[in-house]
C-alpha cells in the first residue's frame, strides 16, 4: 500500500462552505426537506425556485454523506438496468424511465450554465462492457433495450480502455461532474432564493397531519405543509420500504495518471464484484483515476476483511492502468430496489403531505436530480408522466416476490444466526488493537473496540434501527448493521441511517467475557451515567 489509509474522499477536499447553525428553535414553513445530499438539495432548490418558503434540516454537514463519497457519473445509462426495466414495468416504463433520467443529466447542465457553476462539467460517452465473451450477447441485448427505450445506445467492440474488452454498450451525450462544487453552489443560490438550511440537525419524528410536524433530536419542532424524506435510506418508514431495499457498500481507489492515458469516458462492468472507471480533472497534464468496485453487503461475512477487498481494488487498477499512484480512498453506500426502478413519491399509500427519495441504486446523480424534479411538481399539485413508474407504493408481487423473499431471508438469518453463541468473541481480551467484536457479557451484547492505544470502547450491539446483531468494518472502524445497513462509529454515534439513535454506551473491564456468571458479569459492565 503507497498511500495513507485516512486519506478521504476526492470531493471532500473541495472547502465544504459556510456552516449552517443547528435549528436552535420551534419554525413553520411551507415545506421542509429532511437531509442534505443531492435529492434534498435539489428537491429544495426546485421548490425555493418556484416560490415556495422551504427548510432543509440535515444531520451532519450538507453534500458531506453518501452525495460527498459517488463516483459523480452523471449517466442514464445504468449498467444493465434497461432489459430488466422492461420485463417489470413494460416497454413504456423503460422509456419513461431513460427519458427521465436523460433530462436529469441535461438538467444539472442546464442549471450550471444559468447559474455559473464551475463545477468540472464535462460531456463524455458511457459504457457498460464486458471482459467476457460469453456476456457479448446480454450487453447486445442491453443495447437493444436503452435504443428500444430512447437512447442515443450501440452496441461497440472498440472500446478506449488500455485491456481488452469483448463489446459494450455506449450511450453518447452523458457527463460527470464534481458534486459538491455543484450542490454547495446550488445551496447558495437555494439561500439567496430565500430558502433556510439547517445543519447539525436531526429530525427524530414525523407527524404527519395539517400540518406535519418535525422534531429534532434537541426537542425543536418545524412544521411544514409538505415534508419531504430524502436521507438515503428512508429514515420514516411507515410504507415497509425495508423490506424492498437493499443496502450496498462499494469502495473507491483513486490516483493520478498522465492527461494522455485518459481513456475518456465512463466505464462500467458488472462483472469481478463491479469494475467502475472514470477521470476526473487534476491539474496540469494529469488526471484523476477513479476506480470503483468490490460491492458488498455491509456487516455482513460477504464483506469479509474489508481491508483485503481494498487490496484486491488496487490490484485490479495497477494492473489495468499501469504506472497509477493511487493516493486516496473511500467508500460509498447505495440501496437497490426489488425492481431496478427508485422509490419517489408518496412515502406511503395513505400520505397526503410526506413523500421520500430512496433506492437510486448505484446512480445517485442521476436518480438526485430527478426526484428534486418530481418531488417539487408533487408538492406544487403537477404529476409528470413518469410519477406512477417512480410510485413507491406501486407493487409487482410476481415480478418482486423472489427478490423480497430473499432480502427477508438475509435478514432473519442475521437476526436470529448473530444472537447464537458462535457469533461472538469469547473475552476482550481476545481483541487485537484496531479491531473489533461483539462479546456476551452478563446477559448484555456488547460491541467492542480496542483502539490503538489499547483502550476499550464497548457500546451495545444491538442496532437502534429494529434491534439486529452489528459486525465491525476492519478498515472503516465501524460497526455496520446487516440488515438494513445503518452504521456507527465505535462510540455509538449514527453515521448512516435508517437509525436515528447512538448505540447505548458501556464501560466494560479488561478481560470481560461471557462465560462468567451473571453476577460477576454486572460488576464488568456498567452502562455510562448509571
Amino acid at each position: 500500500m503507497t498511500y495513507d489509509p485516512a486519506s478521504g474522499s476526492l470531493w471532500m477536499e473541495y472547502a465544504p462552505g459556510p456552516a449552517r447553525p443547528p435549528l436552535d428553535g420551534s419554525i413553520e414553513t411551507e415545506v421542509a426537506v429532511v437531509g442534505g445530499g443531492i435529492a434534498g438539495l435539489c428537491t429544495a432548490w426546485e421548490v425555493a425556485r418556484a416560490g415556495h418558503p422551504v427548510v432543509l434540516l440535515e444531520a451532519d454537514r450538507i453534500a458531506s454523506g453518501v452525495t460527498g463519497h459517488t463516483t459523480a457519473k452523471l449517466s442514464s445509462l445504468h449498467g444493465l438496468a434497461y432489459a430488466e426495466i422492461q420485463s417489470v414495468h413494460g416497454a413504456r416504463g423503460a422509456r419513461l424511465y431513460a427519458h427521465s433520467q436523460q433530462i436529469a443529466v441535461e438538467r444539472v447542465a442546464q442549471v450550471a450554465e444559468e447559474l455559473g457553476i464551475d463545477c468540472d462539467l464535462e460531456a463524455l460517452p458511457a459504457y457498460t462492457y464486458t471482459e467476457d465473451p460469453a456476456m457479448a450477447g446480454k450487453l447486445r441485448e442491453e443495447a437493444e433495450a436503452a435504443r428500444a427505450a430512447g437512447l442515443a445506445a450501440s452496441y461497440e467492440t472498440d472500446v478506449p480502455l488500455p485491456f481488452p474488452v469483448a463489446g459494450a454498450v455506449k450511450v453518447e451525450n452523458q457527463a460527470q461532474f464534481h458534486p459538491r462544487k455543484y450542490l454547495l453552489a446550488l445551496a447558495a443560490d437555494l439561500e439567496v432564493l430565500g430558502g433556510r438550511i439547517f445543519e447539525r440537525t436531526r429530525v427524530t419524528r414525523l407527524q404527519e397531519g395539517s400540518p406535519c410536524e418535525l422534531t429534532t433530536s434537541s426537542g425543536h419542532t418545524v412544521k411544514a405543509r409538505d415534508v419531504v424524506v430524502a436521507t438515503h435510506y428512508p429514515v420514516f418508514d411507515r410504507g415497509l420500504l425495508f423490506t424492498r431495499l437493499e443496502p450496498k457498500r462499494e469502495l473507491v481507489v483513486a490516483g493520478p495518471i498522465p492527461a494522455e492515458q485518459d481513456p475518456g469516458g465512463m466505464f462500467l462492468t458488472p462483472e469481478g464484484g463491479t469494475r467502475s472507471v472514470r477521470t476526473a480533472p487534476y491539474g496540469d497534464g494529469r488526471r484523476m483515476l477513479i476506480v470503483t468496485g468490490e460491492k458488498f453487503t455491509p456487516g455482513t461475512e460477504e464483506a469479509g476483511e474489508v481491508g483485503e477487498r481494498y487490496e484486491k481494488l488496487e490490484a485490479w487498477a495497477r494492473e489495468r492502468f499501469p504506472g497509477v499512484e493511487l493516493t486516496h480512498r473511500w467508500a460509498t453506500q447505495d440501496n437497490f430496489t426489488t425492481d431496478r426502478v427508485p422509490y419517489v413519491g408518496r412515502l406511503h399509500a395513505g400520505a397526503r403531505h410526506a413523500y421520500v427519495a430512496t433506492g437510486f441504486a448505484g446512480w445517485g446523480m442521476s436518480n438526485g436530480v430527478m426526484a428534486g424534479d418530481l418531488l417539487a411538481c408533487r408538492i406544487r399539485g403537477r404529476e409528470p408522466a413518469w410519477t406512477s413508474l417512480y410510485d413507491p407504493v406501486r407493487l409487482h408481487p410476481v415480478r418482486e416476490a423472489p427478490a423480497m423473499l430473499r432480502l427477508q431471508a438475509q435478514v432473519g438469518k442475521h437476526f436470529i444466526g448473530d444472537r447464537l453463541p458462535g457469533a461472538h468473541a469469547d473475552s476482550t481480551a481476545d481483541i487485537a488493537p484496531g479491531a473489533g467484536a461483539v462479546v456476551r457479557v452478563g446477559g448484555q451484547r456488547l460491541a467492542v473496540h480496542r483502539d490503538a492505544s489499547g483502550a476499550l470502547h464497548a457500546v451495545s450491539a444491538r442496532c437502534t434501527h429494529l434491534g439486529c446483531i452489528v459486525h465491525f468494518n476492519d478498515e472503516e472502524c465501524a460497526w455496520e448493521c446487516p440488515c438494513h445497513g445503518s452504521r456507527f462509529d465505535v462510540d455509538g454515534k449514527v453515521m448512516q441511517g435508517p437509525a436515528l439513535r447512538p448505540l447505548e454506551q458501556y464501560e466494560v473491564e479488561e478481560g470481560a467475557e461471557g462465560a462468567q456468571g451473571a453476577e460477576g458479569a454486572q460488576e464488568d459492565v456498567k452502562e455510562d451515567g448509571a
